[in-house]
């Protein structure tokens, strides 16, 4: 007691110095650290809670991260003023001041928290550069007695060791990387302070003298004497375990040791600044070496009296306080255990939440409920697991108090989850063992079975065996719900996953764990800066501290949750699947087929096979056929969903790694394939704060609070139950009909016709299937959250486009999704809210071409249908299931009529998301880069008295050709006439701007016209493969004659991707050059000799297309050709790729996939640039991608703000940006161009060419020729760029094909790649080549269904793309018979190395983008 009274008295003291030093410390050249912490904090909601009370004990201040963090003015009136901002106040976007780079960010704190959505002004001459062509694949280390792995592998081991308490092979590990790295390396350095520092957590927690001696030796024997020099940490660290000696002469000798040593190495001062050392350790410490700072009087101390024998510190939040009551959720009645486990699974929404404040506190209410909200939200994502367990035993309990247990036909399935789990922990258990046993083995060789455990072993360690089970059993059911019971799934796939979803929840376990916090319970900020903002006022030891100020605050893990690699992931999902194997049973009941005996058989339920696919012999799992037909009957709709919607705002994105989610696991953007070099683009620019206004783009996203709508939940859940196919819930039970089987005949073509016939039923079942299970997961988790206010978190692409994290309910997804949603928070309608009401209704209905005030006479027209629908409408006339969306028409038709029942509808509070879609977004973006005036006219960009529609214009057009072609007789022609529709033709011209296919388009194409005319017969040839290419060529055709402008661009976007993909880097080149003299590669950096990477072929093609977005966010096109390895595993070999910045680029994709990925980048930009002004200005605002949406009463402000950012964006010009960043990204780079062989100038580099091979100067194969003649070239440019004037004469006397170019320089003369070919806006490619499916290029998604299958980063057994042959820098494409060389392409092309330079940006038409003010149907 007396101690706590104490250590109050101290804080008190020390808060009451606490404004002084801040009003000294908000000058940015004394304490950068400060400000930056006040530049990371956003305004997060309308209420600015009160100050911390300092009086009331230290559960306030424990819990103070619970609160909003204060803004400048900390009162609630001047938060609430601020957010209301009128129609009157907006402010267009403007060129608002940008600071400069070196003024420190905390400078301008004030200016960018109020004016976020200014673009800052981008320098694109000195973009973003990592340079990492030089790159290497990782090495695999062996020791005599060691696990192979990486030096990336080798780190996680070392991390997982230390995290789960085996030091001794921590230990190992370290004198391992000590045998790998140069004396000077930080990364040895680092990986020692890990080990020290987890030893002193045990010296600590277990009082522990030989562990104590043993670190003290480490640092003498392995620090010390191999070279190593400490750093503040490592003092730190080392003072901390020295004051855990018994008090005497012995600590403080051991004590004034380190402190000399630290002394003379200049980092004394910096070890005591961090938050290692504890106020108490301080106090001892200043008690045995005086330090200057202790002679100040402000300075108040508490040093123990016996501190080596000091009990851990009481946690002021273990005190028991009373819990009040939170009222039960309603509960509905449903067919059905649907509902029923998804409210177990969520029980934390019906058990009392415990206040972590004292009920005598005078903390306002409004923080008490926050802080609630956030146990709340804790507790959901940390009881996910365990309430499946629960779950799971309480239904197998229940059936064993019944004692039907073992006479029931069937058992339920989460009784036979628990039977499972009880069956699978033991296995895991003695797995565990045998690790246990495999690490302690000491022999000079072990067995391969040992060496793998040794590998995966301590990453099994991170969860319990229970857990373990549980994540396991979860995982693998998640994945065959979502990819179908009824097929096999590749072994690859599912052990990765299982992988995975092991390594999310052990990063969220050290998330939640708090053991350690008693340990490395530092100085709180504000006492720590005043102590060292009184150092920098004496002038004392002022540099170390600046130093040490502007660094990051170190964590308690000091590397954050570095991702496993692939390998790991592999091997820990594979043994955890083939333990499940062995232990999940399930008891088959069938009749003897002679006797009639009922037999009894236990069956295992999962099986491992193989089976072929696209001629490969794939590892599969498959269930048993009596438990998927029990799946059939029982869906697994009570799975743990692991993100869900949260209950309280998500933290605001700080970085890459911080944000969203309270202790989960999440990423601010999703790296496709795990690409390393998009993350550490992304990263740098975190540092250089370019990421803030993304990050601020997504808080503002994140922050919209939503609610379940309750009438649309009522009506779907009657739907639901009812088991009919309503809107877009397919039927319960569908009625497939299945062709009958054909007769024996000569025609070969009818068998093949019924079988395709059969698939396509049996796929059309599965769909239904499928899509039912998915639906009922959206309806159990809108049940459990009916009566909570809640929140999607949000992160972007590699692009920049943003989406919900929580992957089953979210208003990007399909119709009943987006029907169920509104915003929590409702605005008064007032008169022009009443009408975008009614005009949304006439939207969803799909009456939505017309003006607005037909689409207002459309919806008062129909207006008994609406009150039919509303008030009854399963049993009415069912007019709003003839909508276009049926479920959202629901949505509005429900509160249109409560408004018009009000008393007065303008003062109704709606809360109705009224959506505003632009007009294919993507050409919008096209017309105004290329000021294209008949394309802008087509998607809205000029003002019109009617909206322009794309769609329809496009689908008129080929009726009119269509028609004309059937009166010339043409059979396809009178096929198709009268069946084509604007639906036939919106996917493929929507999609087209984004790089799709022809034969991508002849799918989206034959997808309706078979919903059109589903008994289209074979006879006369004519069959839906014959319509759809027709179709799709016609459309093609079309949209080449409408965008000429946007043409020309998309086509310079492509050759631009084109030369970057065949480009080699100034360091490649320079590398080439020492190997081409005998020069050895200079060692890799801080690694000893013999231990660099193996030789790499600097003559590969690395560079990707980077480019910056108006928002200065970093885009790496994540396209490369990545070699595939192979892991054992004790299942079977399995082949995974794992991308590195080594690999190759794939030039293909690259060309194809940045026009789109551009587009993309700029609406991604857009929205979030509307986002932020939205939030300026006060509006509520939800995304998805080119739909906006706000309450009814704002839609013409943010109308106006959307025209406004477009302006903005389109003012500037960036397509020439563009072309100066890539000057600059790509100076000095050398690329590999093509030449018309036949032109002039191809002739005589031909000639030039043969000339020097009869000379002999090009001995070798083609790639070593090529690579010779690269190094001619640059040889010739460098002499001619010389200030030696015999140099630069030398230099044009060199005759290189590259002369031969620039003496007839004409870009006509090069050759157009066949890729780029088909790149434009309609263009078609000059032959028709069949695509895998693997090689299907992922742009242009529609949808977010990316989220439903939790990404992987890798590509797994026969999606894997063989890495190609790379010579001398030229790419050979395809794959070789085994044992054959391929053959060389017949071509009309030659080559001819060049210096990368862009072609000039296409002339830009008289479009101008500020006419987009007054166009009111931009968005509608």
């Amino acid at each position: 007691m007396l101690v706590r009274a104490a250590r109050r008295k101290v804080h008190r003291d020390a808060s009451r110095h606490l404004q002084p030093a801040f009003e000294q410390l908000r000058l940015p050249w004394l304490c950068p650290a400060q400000l930056r912490y006040e530049s990371q904090t956003r305004k997060a909601s309308t209420v600015t809670l009160a100050p911390t009370p300092t009086s009331k004990g230290t559960a306030a201040r424990k819990y103070a991260d619970l609160r909003r963090a204060p803004g400048w003015r900390c009162l609630a009136s001047a938060a609430f003023a601020e957010r209301q901002a009128t129609l009157d106040d907006y402010i267009p976007f403007e060129h608002g001041p940008t600071p400069p780079q070196s003024v420190p960010t905390s400078q301008t704190h004030w200016l960018r928290e109020r004016n976020r959505s200014v673009l800052k002004d981008f320098d694109a001459s000195s973009p973003l550069i990592i340079n990492d062509s030089l790159a290497a694949a990782p090495r695999r280390f062996k020791g005599r007695n060691g696990v192979p792995g990486d030096l990336m592998e080798i780190h996680l081991t070392l991390d997982a060791c230390l995290k789960v308490g085996n030091l001794q092979r921590a230990a190992a590990l370290v004198q391992r990387l000590a045998r790998i790295y140069t004396p000077e390396s930080p990364q040895l350095l680092e990986a020692h302070n890990q080990y020290l520092r987890a030893n002193v957590e045990k010296i600590i927690r277990y009082k522990d003298q030989n562990t104590l001696k043993a670190l003290q030796n480490w640092f003498e024997v392995e620090i010390r004497v191999h070279g190593l020099e400490g750093d503040a940490t490592t003092y730190a660290l080392l003072l901390k375990a020295s004051l855990q000696i018994s008090q005497g002469p012995k600590m403080e000798r051991t004590v004034r040791r380190y402190m000399e040593l630290a002394f003379n190495t200049q980092l004394r001062d910096e070890a005591l600044s961090l938050p290692i050392l504890s106020e108490a350790e301080l106090g001892l410490i200043s008690q045995i070496c005086p330090l200057d700072f202790n002679k100040a009087d402000d300075f108040i101390f508490e040093p123990f009296a016996n501190f080596a024998n000091q009990d851990v510190l009481e946690d002021p939040a273990s005190a028991k306080l009373p819990v009040p009551a939170i009222p039960e959720v309603r509960s509905m009645d449903q067919k059905g255990l649907g509902l029923d486990t998804l409210k177990k699974s969520l029980f934390i929404f019906s058990t009392p939440i415990g206040t972590p404040y004292p009920q005598d506190s005078d903390i306002p209410t409004v923080e008490t409920d926050y802080a609630n909200a956030q146990l709340l939200q804790q507790r959901l994502e940390e009881g996910a697991i365990k309430s499946a367990m629960e779950r799971w035993r309480e239904e197998s309990q229940n059936l064993a108090k019944l004692g039907v247990n073992s006479v029931l036909q069937t058992v339920p399935v989460n009784a036979l989850l628990w039977e499972w789990h009880s069956a699978l922990t033991p296995i895991i258990r003695q797995e565990l063992q045998r690790v246990d046993k495999a690490e302690a083995d000491v022999q000079p060789v072990r067995g391969e079975a040992d060496q793998e455990r040794c590998l995966y072993g301590p990453f099994l360690r991170f969860l319990s065996p229970e857990k373990l089970a549980a994540v396991t059993i979860l995982s693998v059911m998640n994945q065959i719900c979502a990819l179908g019971a009824d097929r096999g799934i590749k072994l690859a796939h599912i052990i990765i996953q299982v992988g995975t979803a092991v390594q999310d929840e052990s990063f969220a376990e050290m998330v939640m764990d708090r053991s350690g916090d008693d340990i490395w319970r530092g100085l709180s900020s504000a006492d720590r800066q005043y102590k060292l903002a009184y150092l920098i006022k004496r002038h004392q030891y002022s540099e170390p501290l600046l130093k040490m100020m502007s660094q990051s605050i170190v964590s308690k893990q000091p590397h954050g949750n570095r991702h496993w690699p692939a390998t790991v992931r592999a091997k820990v999902g594979a043994v955890l699947m083939s333990s499940l194997i062995k232990a999940a049973k399930m008891e088959i009941r069938r009749e003897h087929p002679e006797t009639g005996e009922k037999i009894i058989q236990r069956q295992p339920v999962f099986y491992h096979s193989y089976q072929y696919q696209v001629g490969k012999r794939v590892g599969v799992v498959r269930l048993n056929s009596e438990m998927v037909k029990k799946l059939s009957k029982e869906p697994l709709s009570g799975l743990v969903a692991k993100h869900l919607p949260m209950v309280v705002e998500p933290r605001p994105w700080k970085s890459v790694d911080e944000g969203g989610y309270l202790t989960s696991s999440v990423q601010a953007m999703r790296i496709k394939n795990g690409d390393i070099q998009q993350r550490q683009y992304a990263e740098a620019a975190t540092e250089k704060g370019d990421m803030e206004q993304v990050f601020s783009g997504l808080d503002v996203l994140a922050k919209t609070s939503w609610k379940i709508n309750r009438g649309v939940f009522n009506v779907m859940l009657d739907a639901w139950n009812s088991g009919e196919a309503i809107a877009n819930l397919p039927p319960e039970k569908p009625d497939i009909v299945y062709p009958r089987e054909p007769e024996a005949s000569d025609d070969p073509m009818a068998r093949k016709r019924w079988m395709r016939e059969i698939k396509m039923a049996e796929n059309e079942k599965s769909g239904l299937h499928s899509q039912r299970c998915f639906q009922n997961f959206q309806l159990e988790i809108a049940r459990a959250f009916l009566h909570q206010t809640f929140y999607f978190p949000h992160n972007v692409d590699f692009r920049g486009r943003a989406y919900p994290i929580p992957p089953y309910l979210n208003h990007m997804g399909a119709d009943n999704s987006r029907g169920l949603l509104m915003f929590a928070k409702g605005k008064q309608l007032d008169a022009v809210g009443l009408t975008w009401l009614k005009v949304h209704l006439s939207n969803v209905y799909g009456f939505d071409k017309a003006s607005f005030q037909e689409r207002q006479d459309f919806t008062m027209e129909h207006l008994t249908d609406i009150y039919d629908s509303a008030t009854n409408p399963l049993n009415g006339r069912r007019w709003w299931l003839k909508a276009e969306d049926p479920w959202q028409c629901l949505a509005a038709c429900i509160e249109l009529k409560n408004a018009l029942d009000s008393p007065d509808p303008t003062r109704f509070i709606s809360h109705l998301a009224i959506h505003q879609d632009g007009t294919c977004n993507g050409l919008q973006h096209y017309a105004a880069l290329g000021g294209d005036s008949l394309g802008a006219r087509q998607v809205n960009l000029e003002p019109g008295d009617r909206p322009s529609d794309i769609y329809t214009a496009v689908a008129e057009m080929i009726k009119e050709e269509i028609s004309e072609e059937a009166a010339q007789g043409k059979e396809v022609a009178k096929v198709l006439e009268g069946n084509i529709s604007r639906k036939v033709v919106k996917a493929t011209v929507m999609t087209n701007v984004y790089g799709v296919t022809y034969t991508g388009a002849r799918r989206q194409v034959r997808k309706q016209l078979e919903d059109i005319m589903p008994n289209l017969s074979y006879s006369g040839g004519i069959h839906h493969g014959v319509t759809s290419a027709y179709v799709a060529a016609k459309i093609f055709k079309s949209l080449s004659t409408m965008f000429n402008g946007a043409h020309d661009i998309q086509y310079w976007l492509g050759e631009c991707a084109n030369r970057i993909s065949q480009a080699l880097t100034p360091e490649q080149v320079n590398q080439l050059e020492l190997e081409a003299d005998g020069q050895a590669a200079p060692n890799p950096k801080y690694l000893q000799r013999g231990q660099e990477s193996d030789k790499v072929d600097h003559a590969q093609f690395k560079s990707s297309v980077v480019w910056t977005t108006p928002l200065r966010m970093p885009v790496v096109q994540p396209y490369r050709k990545s070699a595939t390895r192979s892991v054992d595993t004790n299942l079977q070999r399995v082949s995974i790729v794992q991308p590195a910045i080594s690999d190759p680029v794939n030039k293909r994709k690259q060309l194809q996939g940045f026009p789109p990925n551009f587009i993309h980048s700029l609406d991604a930009t857009h929205m979030l640039l509307s986002a932020l002004k939205c939030d300026e200005v006060g509006l509520t605002f939800a995304a998805v991608h080119d739909s906006f949406w706000t309450h009814a009463s704002d839609v013409d402000t943010m109308n106006r703000i959307l025209r406004d950012a477009f302006i903005r964006m389109h003012s500037e010009d960036i397509v020439g940006r563009l072309a100066a960043e890539f000057a600059a990204r790509y100076k000095g780079c050398m690329y590999l161009a093509s030449v018309n062989s036949r032109s002039a100038v191809g002739k005589r580099i031909r000639k030039t060419r043969s000339a020097h091979r009869s000379k002999g100067s090009g001995k070798g194969s083609e790639p070593v020729f090529k690579t010779a003649e690269l190094l001619r070239e640059h040889k010739r440019l460098k002499l001619l760029a010389s200030e030696n004037p015999a140099e630069r004469e030398e230099g044009r006397k060199l005759i290189t094909p590259g002369s031969v170019f620039d003496g007839n320089l004409n870009e006509k003369d090069l050759a157009v790649p066949e890729e780029l070919s088909s790149s434009g806006i309609g263009d078609m490619p000059a032959r028709k080549t069949k695509l895998m499916a693997n090689e299907q290029l992922d742009v242009g998604d529609i949808s977010n269904t990316d989220t439903v299958e939790a990404a992987t980063g890798l590509e797994m057994d026969d999606d894997v793309e063989t890495t190609p042959v790379m010579d001398g820098g030229v790419q050979v494409e395809g794959k070789a018979e085994k044992g054959r060389k391929p053959k060389a392409k017949s071509t009309n092309k030659t080559y001819v190395w060049l210096p990368l330079t862009f072609p000039p940006v296409p002339k830009k038409g008289d479009f101008d983008v500020s006419r987009l003010k007054d166009s009111q149907y931009f968005f509608s």
